[in-house]
């Protein structure tokens, strides 16, 4: 069996978010994001729900109804999924129409945004929370000043304390303003994998000192933050961790050959919604 985190690692690299497997121009990206740019003009607050689950993913769209956002919903071709159920104010967008990716990861309309959002919340498919929690994560999104974004801020866990170098902004749970994003683009290191192969990275010896730092996903936030003075307001990882339901949040995980398929064997979702007294979303 083949999980989808194999495929996207061996045949799917160039849509998991890493520059140095990219296989796209910008002008295909500009094209395609003009398509996504066209599906939420006139949206205010969007807020990016990606769907590797359908009964995930119909839960988190209401609880962004109920915080008065407006769910635009993407999907991995990739993962045995496509458009799922719902809500009548989201907004559905393929985002692999026209990039047309072995797979989609959705770091790449998050590197993106500033091509056709002016304003972006965002966070995991495998994250629920408690509504006080998200009424407050949404008072930070919403008193965000053009240029800011807000983020998980991450270690790494006790092992990468002492690895400073790999620290993190996490795309588990966030918002992005426009100028922000354009910043991070221009500047060459956003939420991407390998930022030393940002084709905006400027000269060998910028490049030289990038890959003193981790390849991962959400470096290169940090990187802007502490080399360019870019301003982002860090989310505790702790505040979030009780709603994360990954792969390491229960002994024994099952894998399965897709990310829907383990999430329905692992978490019972109506049991988590008592739990955190969302039933009525779940």
């Amino acid at each position: 069996m083949t999980t989808v985190w194999e495929f996207a690692q061996q045949q799917g690299r160039s849509g998991t978010g890493n520059w140095e497997a990219f296989d796209r121009s910008m002008a295909d990206v500009r094209q395609a994001a003009s398509h996504w740019e066209r599906a939420v003009r006139g949206c205010e607050k969007p807020w990016l729900c990606w769907n590797l689950s359908d009964p995930w993913c119909l839960a988190q769209q209401k609880l962004v109804r109920a915080m008065g956002w407006t769910p635009v919903v993407g999907w991995d071709p990739s993962n045995g999924v496509s458009c799922p159920p719902l809500i009548p104010e989201a907004i559905p967008i393929d985002f692999n129409a026209h990039l047309k990716l072995p797979t989609l990861w959705v770091h790449v309309p998050l590197e993106f945004a500033f091509l056709w959002t002016p304003r972006l919340a965002f966070w995991h498919a495998d994250l629920l929370m408690r509504l006080p929690k998200l009424r407050k994560a949404v008072q930070i999104f919403e008193g965000l000043p053009e240029g800011e974004m807000a983020a998980v801020f991450s270690y790494g866990g006790r092992r990468g304390l002492l690895k400073p170098r790999s620290y993190r902004y996490w795309e588990l749970l966030g918002c992005t303003t426009r100028a922000a994003s354009q910043s991070q683009f221009d500047r060459g290191c956003g939420w991407w994998r390998c930022i030393w192969s940002h084709p905006s990275c400027p000269d060998e010896q910028e490049r030289a000192r990038r890959r003193q730092y981790s390849y991962d996903h959400g470096v290169g936030i940090r990187y802007w933050k502490r080399r360019y003075g870019g301003r982002v307001q860090g989310i505790s990882e702790r505040w979030v961790a009780e709603g994360h339901f990954g792969s390491f949040s229960v002994p024994g995980y099952r894998q399965a050959a897709s990310k829907s398929e383990e999430m329905a064997l692992n978490f019972d979702l109506a049991e988590i919604g008592r739990r955190f007294g969302i039933e009525e979303f779940v």
